[in-house]
């Protein structure tokens, strides 16, 4: 009774079968499961030799004063022609290039 169902003739028994292919597979398998147990090795250690992440209360302290100013500058009209269609690109120009000055009114903080 034979119930292998042309098992044998199939790629897959062709390829890991006791043959030279079959072999040199084998070695393949065997070099990359090397090569990653290598790359895991060698990567734990390059973390072992890192520094530790600072504590707590290592870590830097905000300052008591501002140290930063953000502006939002407006650059270039907002606005639409009135009959309310699009501007087309020849019409824009240098529209949104050039730099509104502040207005005076405008309370600073």
């Amino acid at each position: 009774m034979d119930v292998t169902n042309g098992v044998r003739d199939s790629l897959a028994v062709t390829l890991a079968g006791p043959g030279p292919i079959g072999v040199v597979l084998g070695v393949a398998g065997i070099a990359v499961v090397v090569l990653l147990i290598g790359a895991f090795w060698w990567g734990m250690r390059r973390r072992d030799q890192e520094l530790p992440p600072p504590r707590p209360e290592e870590q830097p302290r905000r300052p008591d004063h501002r140290t930063e100013i953000r502006e939002s500058d407006k650059h270039g009209s907002d606005s639409f022609p009135d009959d309310g269609r699009g501007l087309s690109p020849y019409e824009l120009g240098s529209h949104g290039n050039e730099v509104i000055p502040p207005d005076p009114e405008r309370p600073r903080d």
